[in-house]
Formats: C-alpha cells, structure tokens, sequence
C-alpha cells in the first residue's frame, strides 16, 4: 500500500476574499513570497507523492500556469545570471512529479469535486489535501504523518482537531473509539451538525487518506448538506466495511480560507523567517504601542 497521488480541490470561487479573486483563484493569494497552494504541494511532495490532480473550473487557469513553465521569464533570468530566482521558478515542482488538472463541470461539492478525479486515481488510495488549511510544523509534515499510519495500519486516515463546540456547524465531526493520545477508530461522522446534536467536539480539516473504493460510495452518494454531494458522508458509508481512522496531528493549522486565518498565517510565518523576524517583531512593538 503505497500511496503516492494526491487530490487537491481547488474549484471554488473564493467569494470571502472578493473583489481579489474576481481575477485571482484564492490558492493563488500569497502568504510572504508564495501562494497558498505551494505550501500545500510541499506538504504532499514531504510526504513523497509525486502524482498531483488538481480539481478546478474552467476559469482558473492562473492555478495550471503556476505549475507550468515559464520560458520568455526563465530565458530572461537566466540571460542577466539572476540563476537563484531561476530557480525559484524551474523548482516548484522536482523533476518526476507531474501535475494533472481536470475540470470540475459544476460546483456540486467536495464530494463531488473529489469524484471527478476518479478516471485519473483509478482504485488506488490516495490522499486529498485542502489547500484552505495550511498546516505548519516543524517536523513532518501532517500529510506524511497520516499516510506512515495509513500505510502501516492499511486503513483511511482522516486529520481531525478539536473545535469549540459553538462551530461544530461548520465541520464534518467524527464519535470515535480511542487507540491511542492521537489516533481513535472512527464509529460515526456527521456533517456540520449543529452544537447540541454534535457528537463530539473532534472536527474533520482538511487532509485525507482514502481507500480507493470512496469513488464507488461517493457515486451513490445522495445530495447533502448545503445542496452539494458531502465528502462526509461517502467516508460515513466507507466505513460500513472499510476501517477509518482519526488522527490528531502534530502541527498547527491555519484556516485561510478567510481573512484572519490569512493574516495569522503570515504574521506566523514572517516570525518563522529569519530574515523578516526582526523587523516583524519590531514593527508589531511600534504599532502596538499607539493602541
């Protein structure tokens, strides 16, 4: 049980963060010098996948440029001897990796977008990460984490944290068995139930690690939550016959798919960088003494 391709659904709209992604898919928004959806790559090429699908519409071509190469720049770098941003550009993806989009026709969903990668993921298990969260530590990355259980356990992993109780609406949350401080078997999910029907407070986010054979329940799927198909709900009737487990990972994730878990994620990460550190710091002392 290898597991090496990952799904990245990366078709929404990203309506939280207009009048920016009216032209700019929200993956693309930056945080520092990157956009969103290359620290989400190099967690899955940390964890040693080298097959990325990625699920988008018809209007977000800035995504497959990103990934493509750019030969009027590189030409242009590397005629000046600029070879240190050269490489910047010619290393977002190592050599055997490959980058595969495929177009979602209808925003039906998670589940639904996660089913559209069907004919190039086959049988195989396969992770699906979500670029909206950006999960940062310093050891290996969540993704890697989740797929030596994965592998080891031969069972669907999925990344669970605890949420307060008042926003159990806004997640798939998972009743669980414990097997040890950070993994449990997963006996129950329910998607986005309201804080005192909730059966827990361990909410899913988004990474995953799925048997192959989620395509067959995510087909026969009935629309869910929201109007769309749940990607909940086709792991709810996976593990009728599949085992699932719930992991809590080591790392802290920051939830960018609104606006302060953006800023969070890039003051967290300016006060990572050794160059910007300081003058971060600085800047916040100066700016908070006027408060």
């Amino acid at each position: 049980m290898r597991i090496r391709t990952v799904v990245f659904p990366v078709a929404g709209l990203g309506t939280r963060f207009l009048p920016a992604t009216k032209v700019l898919p929200k993956e693309m928004l930056p945080l520092i010098d990157r956009p969103l959806i290359q620290y989400a790559v190099d967690e899955a090429l940390d964890a040693g996948c080298d097959t990325l699908v990625f699920v988008t519409n018809r209007y977000k071509h800035a995504i497959a440029d990103y990934f493509d190469k750019a030969y009027e720049l590189e030409n242009k770098l590397e005629a000046a001897g600029k070879h240190e941003l050269l490489s910047l550009i010619r290393d977002i993806l190592p050599e055997g990796v490959r980058a595969i989009f495929v177009t979602q026709p209808e925003a039906l969903g998670l589940g639904h977008a996660v089913l559209c990668a069907k004919p190039v993921v086959g049988n195989q298990p396969f992770a699906i990460m979500l670029a909206d969260d950006m999960i940062w530590n310093r050891g290996p990355g969540a993704l890697r984490q989740m797929i030596e259980i994965a592998e080891r356990d031969h069972a669907s992993v999925i990344a669970v944290e605890d949420v307060p109780r008042e926003h159990t609406n806004r997640y798939g949350i998972v009743s669980s068995e414990p097997i040890d401080d950070r993994l449990s078997r997963v006996r129950g999910l329910v998607e986005k139930p309201k804080p005192d029907q909730a059966p827990s407070t361990l909410g899913v986010v988004g990474r995953y690690v799925l048997d192959g054979s989620i395509f067959e329940h995510l087909e026969t799927t009935q629309v869910g939550s929201g109007g769309e198909i749940q990607l909940t709900d086709g792991i709810a009737s996976l593990m009728r016959n599949k085992p699932v487990l719930a992991y809590r990972f080591k790392g802290r994730r920051f939830d960018c798919g609104n606006r302060l878990g953006m800023v969070q994620a890039t003051v967290h990460l300016a006060l990572e960088d050794a160059e910007l550190h300081a003058p971060v710091v600085e800047l916040m002392r100066e700016r908070l003494s006027r408060e």
